[in-house]
């Protein structure tokens, strides 16, 4: 019997399965905590048989500077909730009891790891089963600091490319960038415009001149059109705020949970995963 897959190879056999199928990946967004510890771990665990290929798990900060209102709120409801780094890493740690094949990826800024501790954390979230993470703000310069030593660990270490990144520039973007390279559709914070699937095919042709590696698609995918079209043109599509947006409109008058909230959620994944899946085999290339 084969050992079980993790980190970096458990996001690689995803997407060769995702390949042989002929299709992009769903990748969702959630913030871990959102709207309160107990909901969000029942989202996180209805998520793959909703039709997520990939779970890109928030960490709540204080200061997102990447992030549009939506996501914001929604850490900001995580932190009143009480979630915490360490919080985070147990809700994956549970999920992995039950799903041992989803690959998770940690989004969101090194401040909480730093003040954790780099060794600390990385240690903690290989045995949380996490299988890489995406840094906004730690740039190729720094890949000392955090990418070099995830990588020695054995997890995937996500770089952001944008319409910004010019040909002078990817390459250092791409070095040390493993499992998927996530492509930011629009130069601005997350939810504050729209993906058009042209320009982005364009730009993902350019990119793929540069790597092997596959390219999904964030910002701007809210409905299961634009993620049809975005399907189409690569390797995945990236929603997050339509998802915080459907937690946000499913709570009470006071803030709270209601027996709607991870219905929404899960329906809205559902909705989506049907919409990637009607592009075919656009992105097998």
């Amino acid at each position: 019997m084969s050992a079980p897959l993790w980190g970096r190879a458990r996001i690689e056999a995803r997407f060769g399965k995702l390949r042989d199928e002929g299709r992009a990946a769903l990748v969702t967004y959630v913030m871990s905590g959102d709207p309160d510890l107990e909901t969000a771990a029942r989202i996180l665990a209805g998520l793959p048989a909703a039709g997520a290929d990939i779970v890109e798990l928030g960490m709540a900060f204080t200061d997102p500077m990447a992030d549009g209102p939506s996501i914001q709120v929604a850490g900001l409801r995580a932190l009143k909730a009480g979630i915490t780094l360490k919080k985070t890493l147990a809700m994956a740690a549970k999920f992995r009891k039950s799903d041992t094949e989803t690959p998770i990826i940690l989004m969101g800024y090194y401040n909480p790891i730093h003040t954790f501790g780099v060794e600390a954390f990385l240690a903690a979230a290989v045995a949380a089963g996490i299988d890489g993470m995406i840094m906004v703000d730690l740039p190729p310069e720094e890949d000392d600091e955090l990418c070099l030593p995830a990588l020695d660990a054995g997890l995937s270490f996500i770089r952001l490319a944008t319409p910004t990144t010019d040909d002078a520039r990817l390459p250092a973007v791409l070095a040390n960038t493993s499992g998927f390279v996530y492509y930011v559709s629009y130069t601005g914070i997350t939810g504050a415009g729209s993906a058009d699937a042209d320009t982005v095919g364009e730009a993902v042709a350019r990119i793929r001149r540069y790597t092997d590696l596959p390219i999904a698609v964030g910002f701007g995918i809210r409905t299961p059109e634009q993620a049809k079209g975005i399907a189409g043109v690569a390797n995945g599509a990236v929603v997050g705020t339509a998802f915080t947006d459907a937690v946000r409109d499913s709570l009470d008058d006071n803030g709270n949970a209601t027996e709607g909230t991870v219905d929404a959620v899960l329906d809205l994944t559902r909705q989506l995963a049907a919409g990637v899946a009607a592009a075919g085999t656009g992105a097998k290339s």
